[in-house]
């Protein structure tokens, strides 16, 4: 295929100048910790709003969306689970937001501090840990997959650019940085989205009417499906109940999103930020779906050609690469950029934020802001080599699975056990630590159990192991709720006369 053009490259070259010096403009409002991690808590609703949808928009959601709605059978189906998204944000915005808003926390996971103890506090900040860096690493996987298709470079250069460049200006700047760039990001990939979208119409035979009526003729634009099988991920019932335990997970019980609203200036404003996110991740995703119906029809219209073996996941690259002109091919792939940066910087600090205030710094009191501020600067440097880490091990596996689906099922596997303590700790009289952590374990074995890793993973099964753990239970979609209902209920039945531990 076609590699960028010297133009294109200077494009997405002056984009990534741009953010790290941005970066570094902000290291110098870098006082201490709590400018470090929640901007000094000044930051507007609007700027908050956009740093949540920027966050939630990655490579994963710019590349594989668009493959969802290009693949045979592929429709407007995934829409259903923004619907859950919807109904799971208006939850976390009256119910865990309040919550957070009491004190000066710096950490999603200091309110299970005040609820259950340091014991439940650190591990459900240890199992953000390790989701972050698998699902954020399967992020950097998929972009560094992209700039080798756009620049011929290897794979591992390509990885190191794309790490280094975020890494940078997310420990120079903070989240300050991170929210600002968040911005600039929000722009630049909706703009390239848009742009594309364009001229896919401009190429389809007919125009936007052609593009609808053979979209329509392919069932593309199907947005409802009743089936009640709980192995299909797209159906109403997994999207409304699925989508809503999935987002009061991902939004009410994961640092990566609390800490945007601890940066808002006011309850009200987070609320208003976090409500109206929703509405925007759902044009999003329409927007992408739509850009796949379009690729579909360019593709069976022959406009373009697909090589054989292409991933779903690459064909919209292709047509960025073969199709734009000179200048528009280095803005949208910018764009594309843009949309992995804001969710990887957006990680590295929360990561280290997590580990420094639920880790660190108990177990080192008494040190200088200066020095906390020093430390998480290392290991956002660390989280950052971890992530890339992982991508490296996602390149060898080479799994044909939609990096959507591994990167929500792989936060699914988590967030729903950390919601449950959430929910616990939520009761007038929470219960006692040790029968929260008792539901947890028990609530990681029920989801592990129903866990499919991707195919890959699951051809390299030994021929011991039975059928059982190779055919999948249930979708991705019920793991939350599974995590949660399993942790809820067995740390109750814990503290019932006959189940509370002996004294």
């Amino acid at each position: 295929m076609n590699h960028l053009s010297p133009v294109d490259v200077a494009v997405v070259f002056a984009y990534l100048l741009g953010t790290t010096l941005l970066g570094a403009w902000f290291s110098h409002g870098q006082r201490d910790v709590k400018t470090y991690f929640v901007g000094d808590r000044n930051v507007a609703w609007w700027l908050v709003l956009v740093s949540i949808v920027a966050t939630e928009t990655s490579t994963v959601t710019f590349l594989s969306v668009p493959g969802f709605g290009f693949k045979p059978g592929g429709n407007f189906t995934f829409l259903q689970l923004c619907i859950g998204y919807l109904i799971g944000r208006a939850v976390v915005a009256w119910f865990l937001l309040p919550q957070y808003f009491r004190g000066e926390l710096l950490s999603a996971y200091q309110l299970l501090r005040q609820r259950f103890g340091p014991a439940v506090q650190r591990t459900a900040s240890g199992l953000f840990l390790v989701t972050r860096t698998v699902a954020d690493g399967l992020r950097l996987f998929l972009t560094a997959l992209l700039l080798q298709q756009f620049t011929g470079w290897d794979f591992q250069l390509s990885m190191v650019v794309m790490g280094a460049a975020t890494i940078l200006y997310t420990y120079l700047g903070g989240m300050q940085a991170v929210i600002w760039t968040d911005l600039i990001q929000f722009i630049v990939y909706l703009l390239g989205a848009v742009v594309a979208l364009g001229f896919i119409v401009w190429l389809t035979p007919g125009g936007w009417e052609g593009l609808v009526a053979s979209g329509e003729a392919a069932n593309k634009f199907k947005l409802f499906d009743l089936s009640t099988d709980p192995t299909n991920a797209y159906t109403l019932m997994t999207g409304v109940i699925g989508g809503a335990l999935f987002t009061m997970s991902s939004h009410g019980a994961d640092q990566l999103m609390v800490q945007r609203y601890l940066c808002a200036r006011s309850l009200g404003e987070a609320r208003v930020a976090l409500l109206l996110s929703g509405v925007v991740v759902f044009l999003q995703f329409a927007l992408f779906l739509l850009i796949g119906v379009g690729l579909y029809v360019l593709v069976t219209g022959g406009v373009m050609a697909v090589p054989s073996g292409t991933n779903n996941d690459q064909v919209f690259g292709l047509f960025i690469v073969g199709f734009l002109p000179v200048g528009v091919v280095g803005l949208v792939v910018a764009a594309v950029l843009a949309a992995a940066m804001s969710t990887l910087s957006s990680s590295l600090n929360s990561s280290a934020n997590a580990l420094v205030t639920d880790f660190y710094r108990p177990a080192v009191p008494g040190r200088s802001d200066r020095h906390y501020l020093n430390v998480s600067r290392v290991l956002t440097l660390v989280f950052g080599v971890s992530q890339m880490a992982v991508g490296l091990g996602a390149y060898w596996l080479d799994s044909e699975q939609l990096i959507v689906e591994q990167v929500l099922s792989v936060a699914g596997l988590t967030t729903g056990l950390v919601l449950g303590l959430f929910i616990l700790g939520s009761f007038g009289r929470p219960v006692p630590s040790w029968a929260a952590l008792g539901g947890l374990v028990v609530g990681a074995a029920a989801v592990l159990s129903i866990y499919r890793p991707p195919a890959a993973v699951i051809e390299r099964y030994p021929e011991w192991v039975p059928v059982f753990f190779r055919e999948p239970i249930l979708a991705w979609p019920w793991y939350a709720p599974v995590g949660t209902a399993v942790t809820v209920l067995v740390a109750i039945l814990l503290t019932l006369p006959g189940g509370r531990r002996p004294a």
